[in-house]
């Protein structure tokens, strides 16, 4: 399936978490593995750079956290990193370099490449949001079905079973989601698309798209 896989949808040079994608064709695969990863990845952080501060969490001494900001770890937040006021860091969360993770905005199982902003009122739960993505106010992942069945991933009439209860989003590189927007379970979107504003999206937005509605996708100029 075309514009799906790690290579397409992110640029991960210079990384810490590129390794997390190592022998991983979809970003999906990488979902169970984040905890484990970011607990190895810890111990081996620059102590010049990052200081753990509690049980198997991590914060770069640039980063900004708010006092009020709840985190459980294992948990990673980058160079220059904001936290605000009520975050609600869940565990299993790689927080890059540049991130901002906003006012009342929860996160669970999540790796934020870097220059994400998740800045107002978002949940977002076992996703990956690549480079300089943005979700807009009250945009939210929506991580299980209403049936509870696995999550597939659906382009047309193709369909990749993902082996997963749980899977929110995946959002490639500079991807905009506008205010108020549900990313269904299994939704994928290519980097450099824009999604509408209250939009309730499911399944493949192809790279560099504007997505109005489920029949109107269109292709940036």
């Amino acid at each position: 399936m075309k514009g799906i896989k790690v290579a397409e949808l992110f640029s991960l040079n210079n990384s810490l978490v590129s390794p997390l994608f190592e022998g991983a064709e979809y970003p999906f695969e990488v979902l169970p593995k984040i905890g484990e990863f970011i607990k190895k990845l810890g111990e081996t952080l620059d102590t010049d750079i990052y200081e753990q501060i509690g049980e198997q969490i991590w914060i770069a001494k640039s980063a900004k956290v708010a006092a009020s900001a709840s985190i459980t770890g294992p948990c990673i937040i980058g160079e220059n990193a904001e936290v605000r006021h009520c975050a609600f860091i869940r565990g299993n969360a790689f927080i890059g370099n540049d991130c901002v993770v906003g006012n009342s905005t929860e996160l669970k199982n999540v790796v934020l490449i870097g220059k994400v902003q998740v800045p107002h009122y978002n949940y977002v739960g076992d996703s990956v949001l690549g480079y300089g993505s943005h979700m807009g106010a009250g945009s939210i992942t929506s991580n299980v079905k209403s049936d509870k069945t696995l999550v597939t991933v659906k382009l047309g009439d193709e369909k990749i079973e993902t082996g997963l209860k749980k899977f929110g989003a995946i959002l490639g590189d500079f991807v905009e989601v506008g205010c108020g927007s549900v990313l269904n379970p299994g939704t994928i979107i290519g980097k450099n698309s824009n999604i509408y504003p209250l939009s309730s999206v499911r399944g493949f937005v192809p790279e560099g798209s504007i997505y109005k509605n489920a029949n109107e996708v269109v292709k940036k100029r």
